[in-house]
């Protein structure tokens, strides 16, 4: 102990020397280093992210380069709408999240009517970080598509392929924001599992693409690309059934395009109708009645003033065949009628107290409601 007293001075002058110079050396460091982290950062700040030509052959694959294309043109989508809280105050909240392409620099972007209907507010999400309020310029419930409008020009845009000429087998990526805004811009692969699969939605058919890229909750609405880096579709469903995996559905890009523009120029899809209200054995046992018919579908109602109406057609009818084509349900006649157009003439064959007539009557707009 003598001996550390013996010390004690020198240690002291020694520890305060050492601090001195920690001190020193730290308003050096600090000098040095803030002389230098600004050139750092502004170097850091001037690297661009790397692009497809940056990498190796080996990793520049056209998944890659499809992904880096069309990312920037999908957008997240929220869907909000205004409620009222316990005190019965407006409040505003969110009804869904999809995802959405945009095909027009000048603001214009399609997505599924699901992921805006109801809508009170439209908000947009772009991929470099910036939120807009869009609007619906219109609706097709019956294909579930829909255009929404930003007011925003220089956007990128993604490019539409054709989607008549896929084949089974080749790569499809599908991009969109699953399960929300957090995962936006999620890019999964996979193939095209099959063409025109024909899906049976309420009275109507549609014929989709099947892939088995993984499609989620909000991926609605994104865009289903090909190698070349081509939307070839709409990404709209997911087969979500216990034990199936690997069943998506996308709105090929060729039956998205007229209904697109018909949106565009006027805010809905002008399509046929007969103004019939039919049943086929089928829907007859699900709304409780036995139907004895071994063909064609019968009419349970005429809308007053449609063209059945003009036709003659009656309930109790039986209608066998628009033009050549056999309707033998109710899905068969809505195909049949939605293969036509506004102003044409078509052929019905129908039975009435068993016997068969053949009439022919022109289509017309179908009503609004």
């Amino acid at each position: 102990m003598n001996q550390w007293k013996k010390f004690r001075p020198y240690i002291l002058t020694l520890v305060i020397g050492i601090m001195f110079g920690a001190t020193l050396l730290a308003g050096c460091s600090s000098k040095f280093f803030a002389s230098e982290a600004p050139k750092e950062k502004a170097e850091a700040s001037n690297l661009a992210a790397p692009t497809p030509a940056d990498l190796s052959d080996a990793r520049n694959t056209p998944i890659v380069r499809a992904a880096h294309s069309v990312a920037p043109a999908v957008v997240g989508i929220t869907n909000k709408a205004v409620a009222r809280d316990w005190f019965n105050r407006k409040v505003i909240v969110d009804q869904g999240t999809g995802s959405g392409v945009i095909f027009d620099a000048n603001g214009y972007i399609v997505t599924n009517n699901h992921v805006v209907e109801n809508a009170q507010e439209i908000v947009v999400s772009l991929s470099d970080g910036r939120t807009l309020n869009g609007k619906v310029v219109g609706t097709d419930p019956a294909t579930d598509l829909a255009v929404v409008k930003v007011e925003e020009t220089g956007l990128p845009t993604a490019t539409f392929g054709d989607s008549d000429g896929i084949m089974v087998g080749e790569p499809a990526i599908a991009i969109g924001n699953p399960l929300g805004l957090e995962f936006q811009g999620s890019v999964t692969t996979g193939v095209i599992s099959a063409l025109n699969r024909s899906i049976e939605i309420g009275e109507r058919r549609f014929k989709l693409i099947q892939t088995d890229a993984a499609i989620n909750p909000g991926n609605s609405g994104g865009a289903l690309v090909n190698a070349d880096g081509q939307v070839i579709g709409i990404n709209s469903a997911k087969i979500s059934v216990s034990g199936v995996e690997g069943i998506g559905l996308a709105i090929p890009i060729n039956t998205a395009r007229p209904i697109i523009q018909a949106l565009i120029d006027q805010g809905k899809v002008v399509r046929p109708y007969l103004g019939v209200g039919v049943f086929d054995k089928a829907t007859a046992a699900q709304n409780g009645y036995q139907l004895n018919i071994n063909a064609g579908v019968y009419v349970m109602n005429v809308t007053l003033g449609s063209p059945a109406d003009k036709l003659g057609i009656k309930k109790g009818d039986i209608i066998l065949k628009i033009n050549d084509t056999e309707t033998n349900s109710v899905v068969d006649l809505r195909t049949a009628i939605a293969e036509c157009a506004v102003g044409d003439t078509v052929k019905v064959t129908f039975v009435r107290k068993g016997n068969q007539h053949t009439e022919s009557v022109q289509l017309e707009e179908m009503p609004t409601e």
